[in-house]
Order: C-alpha cells, then structure tokens, then sequence
C-alpha cells in the first residue's frame, strides 16, 4: 500500500510538474529497460520485508530461546515437543524430579501428580501455620519443568539462613523461597490448585503440578518393630514419622479415608499415553497418591500403558532389604494389581557402594510374581542411589513404542 501511494505521488508532482525531468527518470528508472523496472523494486521490496519479518521474530522469541541455540532449531524442537506423548507421573520427594527433567527434553505434554501428606520440615511449618497444601514436592517439580531449570532449581531452593522478627512476622530460617512463592501465590489466588496454575504461567514451564488431592490429609502407618514380648505392631501418624519409627511397614492409610482426588489429576490420568508411578519412597512418596480412591481408580481404568519404576537403592527406615518383588508385594497390598502393566528395574550393579560418598544399598532383581518387569541400565553413576535423568527419560519413552 505504501509503495502504492509513492507511485501515485510521482505521478502526481511529475504531471503538476513539480517533480523536475531528471529526478523523475531516475526515480522511475527511465534509463534501465523494462524488465529490470519490475525486478529491482520487486526483489528489494520482498528482501525488506523477510528481513522485517525475522527481525519481528526474533525479538518476539528472543525471551523463550536459549543464547547459543539456533532459532528454527529452537522452533522445530519447541513444535515437535508440543506435539509429544501425554505424559502422567506420580510420586513426590526427590526421584520425580530427575524423571521430569528428563522427559521434558521429548515433550511438554507432562503432567506430575504429587502427595499433599508431607509433615516435615519447611513445608510442615507452613502446613500448621498458614492451613497451606505442603509446598515442598510441588516446588522440586516445580523447578523442574521450568523452562530455565538451572537458574529456577537455585532460586527456588534457596533457603533464607536469617531470620525476620517483630510483630505479626513468622521465622525465615529454613524456608526454601519457592515454598513461600507458592505460600504467596495461594494467597493471591485465593487458593493452592490456582496458584499453580499462575506459577505455570509465570515460570513457563514445560508442563504441569497438580496435587492428587485438595484435602487436608494424615499419612498413617502400621509398623511392627520387636520388642522384649516379640513384635508389635503399632500406629503411627504423620508422613515424617514413619521412617522413624524404626520398624517394618507393614500398611499406611490416609486419614481421614475415603478423600476425593482432583479433578484436573484424574482428567490428565484418563486422557495420558503413558503413566510413570515413581520414583520415590514407597510408602510416603508413592503410595499416598494410589490410597486416593478416585485416582486408583483412574489408574485401573485408563487406556494408558502405566510403568511403576522402581527404586534403585533401598531406603532406611521404609525399605530395608527389599527386593523388586517386595516393592511391587506392598503396592498390590493398598491398590488393585491392574493399577500397574509393567516394572521398570535398574539392572547395573558395577557401580560401588561408596562412591558419591554414600553406602548405596541396590535393591535385588527379584522379578515380581503377578506383573512384567524390564530392566535396564538406569543408575546415575556420580550418585548411584538416584537414577541418571537422561537413562530414565530414554528407557521410559522406549516403552512407548
């Protein structure tokens, strides 16, 4: 339109004679022939426009794209992910995390469904302080799946070591910022399922957190320890006790029963390709989120192909000398056997105990009785009692083809 009107305007001075004879035949190229009056404004005209154009992209994409990655590579890899597999974890503590890391390399369709049952820590002092929904397996996650996970991993779990005092304030000391953020969000948002919402948005995320439940829940167990009359099984109460309790787990519950799961949870499991239970800890990580009567039902009726990994190393306090068998024994012991197809199992045992500083415990391949289990090289060989987020992600999208 605008060359339009240029051309109209030289007409116009030229006929008024305005526009002197030389400036018109240069403007309008009288000297050159014909063929080239139509090439040379057409190519220029069209060479403007593609340089406008990349340069109104790249400022548009210049926030959501790495510094040393490609544009159209950034593209094709942000459209292909968007296209991916819809992904469903669920778990919580510290092994979701690394699974989530390494599938959001393959798709943005992810979504994590973490317990709400934890009493520790930071997140059981805001719990009892502000009635909040236990921040902390929802900031790990949360961090995670951000889109910059490196710088959001040390914002978010950066813990204030001071403390600030005076009316109305509460004690910083051990909070990590990310469960503040959340604590703060809530309040923003009315409540905790939309603050996630709003740090999705705000923190780009490569996929979702919800809570399996919005109840105000209690993890119960019942652990038998030895006593000089032999063993006892007694009850013990809260998510934090339980390792403590210095027995062997025998069932855990949540109280009170009968919690209704979220719904948004239970739509993402029904509409997922593939759902991942674990990893994490078994009895306070994984399984409150399957003691959801809603969920496990999802789960039984999901057309999706559902994967328990399992743990690599054993854990004190929970799991002592079990075996895959012995882990999979105690989920079918809470939930129904069709809520799992398939076993993921850690099969390299070269790597020493000590090394990372640790005494890693590697549970045993006893295959489970009732359900089918693959196994692969899945250890981080640093850290040999976490799995390597890269090994977990490739053998977890194996088992959708």
């Amino acid at each position: 339109s605008a060359g339009i009107g240029l051309v109209y305007l030289v007409l116009y001075t030229y006929q008024l004679k305005i526009l002197p004879q030389f400036v018109y035949d240069i403007v309008t190229l009288q000297f050159a022939p014909i063929w080239f009056r139509i090439l040379l404004p057409t190519t220029l005209g069209a060479a403007l426009l593609l340089i406008a154009v990349n340069r109104i992209g790249t400022n548009l994409l210049a926030p959501f794209i790495h510094p040393e990655a490609d544009v159209v590579e950034s593209l094709y890899d942000f459209n292909m992910q968007g296209r991916g597999p819809h992904i469903v974890a669920i778990g919580g503590g510290t092994g979701m995390p690394n699974l989530l890391r390494g599938l959001s390399s393959y798709t943005r369709n992810i979504t994590a469904i973490v317990t709400v049952a934890d009493d520790g820590g930071s997140s059981g002092r805001l719990r009892k302080q502000l009635g909040l929904l236990p921040p902390g397996d929802f900031r790990n996650n949360i961090a995670a799946l951000s889109r910059d996970e490196a710088l959001m991993t040390q914002l978010l779990q950066y813990r204030f070591g001071g403390s600030v005092s005076g009316e109305g304030s509460e004690d910083l000391q051990g909070h990590p910022f990310g469960n503040l953020l959340l604590a703060a969000l809530t309040g923003i948002a009315g409540s905790f399922d939309e603050a996630l919402l709003t740090a999705e948005r705000v923190l780009a995320m490569r996929g979702r957190v919800l809570p399996s439940t919005l109840d105000d829940v209690t993890l119960v167990a019942d652990v038998t320890v030895d006593s000089d009359a032999g063993p006892v099984t007694m009850r013990v109460s809260g998510e934090s006790n339980i390792p403590k309790s210095s027995g062997k787990v025998e069932t855990v519950a949540l109280e009170p029963a009968g919690v209704k799961a979220y719904p948004a949870a239970l739509k993402a499991i029904l509409k997922a390709d593939l759902v991942v239970i674990g990893p994490g800890s078994l009895y306070t990580s994984i399984l409150p989120n399957l003691l959801v009567p809603d969920l496990s039902d999802a789960l039984r009726y999901t057309r999706a192909k559902k994967v328990y990994v399992n743990n690599l190393a054993t854990q004190p306090g929970e799991t002592d000398n079990y075996t895959v068998a012995q882990h999979v024994e105690a989920i079918l012991r809470h939930v129904p056997a069709d809520c799992i197809d398939l076993v993921l199992a850690n099969d390299n045992f070269s790597v020493p105990a000590e090394v990372g500083g640790g005494k890693t415990v590697f549970v045993q391949l006893a295959p489970p009785a009732e359900i089918r289990m693959i196994t692969a090289d899945l250890v981080d060989e640093e850290r040999p009692w976490r799995h390597d987020t890269g090994k977990l992600a490739r053998a977890v999208m194996n088992l959708l083809q």
